[in-house]
């Protein structure tokens, strides 16, 4: 068995982001499930591109603010105490718009492997 009490707010911000992300599986060493907090600013994205996964799942938890999500069927607005799942295969952005205010997500995918691609919605 093993256990964990993090401290969200003292972990390293992960560098080369375009908003704030504290990764609490990296801190813990999950190897299943990833999980991250993000501070997001208005005009910041939390990924670092339009892109779509082919086996994650993902769940974005809205604890403070107001989360975009760009999609090929619109955008989406999530307020905080709201969350927005993202099936496999299933392209997103997330982003706060430049006049919104300051957001944190809590954002969880599993399983937690390296499938993303960049979506082209062109």
């Amino acid at each position: 068995m093993g256990y964990h009490h993090v401290a969200v707010g003292e972990l390293d911000p992960e560098p080369d982001r375009p908003s704030t992300q504290r990764s609490i599986s990296g801190a813990v060493g999950l190897e299943r499930l990833a999980a991250h907090v993000y501070e997001v600013a208005p005009g910041e994205e939390i990924p670092l591109a339009y892109h779509y996964h082919d086996e994650q799942e993902e769940v974005f938890y809205v604890t403070e603010g107001e989360l975009h999500v760009e999609t090929p069927e619109g955008e989406f607005a999530v307020p905080a105490g709201d969350a927005f799942v993202c099936e496999p295969e299933s392209p997103q952005f997330a982003f706060v718009p430049k006049d919104g205010e300051a957001t944190t997500a809590f954002v969880v995918g599993a399983p937690a492997v390296d499938d993303v691609h960049p979506y082209d919605d062109t």
